[in-house]
């Protein structure tokens, strides 16, 4: 079932498709949270894939995007979408983890209905990287949660993945989707978390 069929179909609705019946060989794994509070909801999500997915036996680099300093790109060119960006900042920190990543997992709290700036930045920053992401045999998963539980509310963000890695050409594995996750730390123990952690074990 498609992502957005899935939350059409109802409140409260949670995603933990695995695209595949088999396990991938041991990959590197680059996951990006964009939420600025240290025991946020995401945050714990992607914990929570990290953990099944080091148990898994893959090599997973995590880079929190709310603890560097990222600016957002000018669009000035210079890089033509392939080369050294002009701007000198963390991003360069991340950029060897992006091209040698196998998988790269978005994790993001919904800020006014969209992914959060902090990784925001960082995607606007992808351009620079175009030439050599864009068709590369990457995988990708996409773990978000919100304060409301209207499943229409998610769709724009689910849109935004999915739009994303049709342009990428990256294979999606697998998305969590955790609607009514109002104060720092309501997702633990709720099934979310285990979805969270149950997707990176299947790898």
């Amino acid at each position: 079932m498609a992502a957005g069929a899935s939350l059409l179909a109802g409140v409260g609705i949670a995603e933990a498709m695995e695209r595949s019946n088999h396990k991938t060989r041991n990959m590197k794994i680059t996951v990006l949270t964009g939420s600025p509070r240290r025991n946020g909801n995401t945050n714990h999500l992607a914990g929570q894939f990290i953990k099944g997915a080091t148990e898994a036996g893959h090599e997973v680099y995590r880079f929190d995007c709310a603890g560097h300093k990222i600016a957002g790109c000018m669009g000035c060119n210079a890089c033509g979408m392939n080369g050294e960006c002009v701007l000198k900042d963390d991003f360069d920190e991340l950029r060897p983890h992006l091209l040698e990543a196998d998988m790269v997992v978005f994790a993001t709290p919904m800020y006014y209905f969209g992914f959060s700036s902090q990784l925001k930045s960082v995607i606007d920053r992808f351009y620079a990287l175009n030439g050599q992401i864009k068709g590369a045999p990457k995988q990708s998963a996409f773990l978000m949660a919100y304060a409301n539980t209207a499943p229409q509310e998610a769709e724009p963000m689910v849109s935004h993945y999915k739009t994303l890695l049709n342009y990428l050409g990256w294979q999606d594995r697998g998305m969590v989707i955790a609607p009514g996750m109002w104060p720092a730390g309501a997702v633990e123990g709720t099934s979310y978390s285990k979805q969270a952690y149950e997707l990176g074990r299947s790898l």
